[in-house]
């Protein structure tokens, strides 16, 4: 068990088996809905794709996936500016698309990678978060599917990171 994030912590917050059964549940809704649709699910990266590649497991039919991949950190960048570092290299156009993310937290990259999903001119877009921090919601965007509401708090694991660290730990713990 890792005892320490970057100087920081970890407090377990959400365990592995709940994990696991809340993206079951996902993988079931998402099946109805999705059903003889030939979605495509992208992921965002880096941190959907652990929260992808169990969710697709859960689907019972055939999926196309592919990523994307943004980052408003880099050096230089003013606040709120997004950049595309990844598009997806699947033909959107007419197809239904499941964007899959790790966490809901602002809403500014998820409102800035839906608008690039959107110029694609997908047939439908839906979106699927495993968690969901509404309490620092900047812009006005909600998920279609989500797993886990929580409150304040910084996160890390099954996906999430701390400066890169954090990502491999199998349940969502809180840095204290």
């Amino acid at each position: 068990m890792i005892t320490e994030i970057r100087g920081r912590k970890p407090r377990l917050l959400i365990p592995a088996d709940d994990i696991k059964k809340k993206v079951g549940e996902l993988g079931k809704r998402i099946s109805e809905d999705f059903r003889d649709r030939n979605p495509v699910f992208v992921g965002i990266l880096k941190g959907g794709f652990i929260f992808l590649a169990d969710l697709v497991r859960e689907i019972d039919f055939d999926v196309e996936i592919d990523f994307v991949r943004a980052s408003s950190y880099k050096e230089g960048m003013e606040p709120g500016e997004i950049e595309l570092l990844m598009d997806v290299t699947t033909p959107l156009k007419g197809r239904h698309v499941l964007l899959v993310e790790d966490m809901l937290d602002t809403g500014v990259t998820l409102h800035f990678l839906k608008s690039v999903i959107l110029s694609k001119e997908p047939a439908s877009l839906k979106i699927c978060a495993l968690i969901d921090k509404k309490e620092r919601r900047q812009i006005e965007i909600e998920a279609d599917y989500t797993g886990f509401d929580i409150g304040e708090g910084f996160i890390v694991g099954y996906g999430t990171d701390c400066g890169e660290a954090g990502r491999n730990l199998p349940g969502v713990y809180v840095l204290e």
